[in-house]
């Protein structure tokens, strides 16, 4: 599985073409990998006439076994024996069912260098203490999201002081607490150390709106951030544009458009996807992207929209080397982008149809001769 690390350790996180050699190789060895240890996978492969031999060239990633994110929230699969893993997460379950996905050591050794690589290329990593304020779950040993872990994990790349969560955990459930959120935000303005925002860009939104109806602004300190994980989620509805959204945010916090930094990934597909300057998402060298038709899932051209398909051949642990969102998306060449970045980036438009997806889940659980279970 040495292929696997050569690509994580890659000296230029961005170089989609310099890297799509080692990318093949790596994505080989994860396919191989799930073909002999995991039985779902292997009827899935056979089910859509799928044979290694077909990965000859980086154009043939679309014809890997693809498994919608749906699918894995509705069936535990798994490449190892839960001892083997390093540990266990499953996503935030916002529409009542979560996925649950196993991560292997060699997975942990290969992100360690990826996220580090692109925090310090985003600016995210710096020696400067910082003042936390968390706009999610506070961690507790009931909690394995991992969106969770992710929030705690982003404040590590600054040595934390002190963290104000707006999600406490209280007799078997989590209640929020925005209001002592902004009383934690006033004492922060006036530490001599920056201030950063972990949040979820609807908590950011409406925990502002509230300082706001409050009457209450602060001035953080100038080298303040703001780091966005995750989307709207079950309050999509009330989504508003990002830059409303930065002009609250600097109205009310003082932190500007510079200072706010986004990021993009999903518990089964956990690569480091990080906003350039333009806010877009770049897709890195540890992973490709494809656009599918929603209808026939064959892969669009670049400027199209559809189903979003994340490629990654960075899990042993569990099956997830070709995964379909439940997101609407649009890939774009790198050269549009005035950041500088050549690799292309994706957009996300919003969510596709459960119908759609659905049946997309239940057409693999067919292959897999459980259709009853959809």
């Amino acid at each position: 599985m040495l292929a696997r690390q050569r690509l994580f350790w890659l000296s230029k996180p961005y170089d989609l073409p310099g890297s799509d050699a080692r990318f093949l190789r790596a994505v080989r060895d994860n396919c191989a990998y799930h073909l002999d240890h995991c039985p779902e996978y292997r009827a899935l492969a056979r089910g859509l006439g799928f044979d290694l031999s077909q990965l000859e060239t980086i154009g043939d990633l679309k014809r890997l076994p693809m498994l919608p994110t749906l699918f894995f929230k509705r069936h535990a699969l798994s490449s190892m024996p839960k001892w083997r893993m390093a540990m266990y997460v499953t996503s935030s379950g916002t529409s009542g069912s979560f996925s649950q996905v196993g991560f292997d050591w060699g997975c942990i050794l290969a992100e360690v260098p990826m996220i580090l690589k692109l925090g310090f290329l985003h600016g995210l990593v710096s020696p400067v203490p910082a003042n936390y304020a968390v706009l999610g779950y506070r961690p507790n040993k009931n909690n394995r999201t991992g969106v969770t872990r992710t929030m705690y994990g982003l404040t590590w790349f600054a040595p934390p002081l002190r963290r104000a969560y707006a999600l406490h955990y209280r007799d078997g459930a989590y209640v929020p607490d925005l209001d002592g959120t902004a009383k934690a935000l006033e004492r922060f303005a006036r530490s001599p150390f920056p201030t950063r925002i972990i949040a979820f860009p609807s908590y950011l939104w409406f925990g502002l709106r509230r300082m706001e109806e409050l009457g209450l602004s602060v001035k953080l300190r100038p080298d303040s951030k703001i780091i966005l994980a995750g989307g709207w989620k079950q309050h999509y509805a009330q989504e508003v544009e990002k830059p409303r959204l930065y002009a609250l945010a600097e109205r009310v916090l003082g932190i500007g458009e510079e200072n706010i930094h986004e990021l993009f990934g999903a518990v089964e597909h956990p690569i480091f996807y990080n906003t350039c300057k333009c806010h877009h998402f770049h897709v890195p060298a540890y992973a490709r992207v494809l656009i599918r038709d929603v209808n026939t899932l064959e892969p669009l051209p670049m400027g199209q929209a559809g189903l979003v398909n994340l490629i990654s051949p960075l899990m042993n642990a569990t099956p997830t080397l070709s995964v379909a969102t439940d997101d609407l998306g649009v890939l774009e060449p790198g050269e549009k982008c005035p950041c500088g970045c050549k690799a292309p980036y994706l957009t996300i438009l919003g969510r596709v149809g459960l119908r759609d997806i659905t049946t997309c889940a239940a057409g693999a659980a067919e292959l897999l001769g459980e259709g009853e279970g959809l």
